[in-house]
């Protein structure tokens, strides 16, 4: 599977931060100024968050294991008729604005997959 990327110095940054044997999906530009951009991989999400400490840029990663809920901004009653996605983890939630609906649904698959396949193994065990 290719990686999806919107912008290759993102992407870059992102790929810095894997770890050995963890498959990146893809790398999404945000609207907005609190988060730059967002990663997914198979086994968290990676972003640039300049408001995780105060005020300065940090690239915080959170596992799919400390993800509680994850939510599309409902806009008007259509489904993805809004490019915000809320992730909630613990008592902290994070809003991710992309740049379109399409990119906004494409992550939401990406992270429920994630999420659900690890629901399910760990169901099994």
């Amino acid at each position: 599977m290719d990686v999806i990327y919107d912008k290759k110095d993102q992407l870059q940054k992102i790929e810095a931060h894997l770890v050995t044997g963890e498959t990146l999906y893809a790398v999404f530009d945000m609207k907005g100024g609190g988060t730059g951009f967002v990663g997914i991989t198979d086994l968290r999400l990676i972003f640039m968050d300049q408001s995780f400490v105060r005020k300065s840029k940090a690239m915080v990663s959170l596992p799919f294991s400390k993800i509680t809920a994850v939510g599309s901004d409902d806009s008007g009653g259509i489904i993805f008729g809004t490019s915000k996605l809320i992730v909630l983890a613990g008592s902290r939630d994070w809003e991710f604005e992309f740049r379109s609906n399409d990119k906004a649904h494409k992550a939401y698959e990406l992270i429920m997959r994630n999420l659900l396949q690890k629901e399910a193994k760990g169901l099994l065990h």
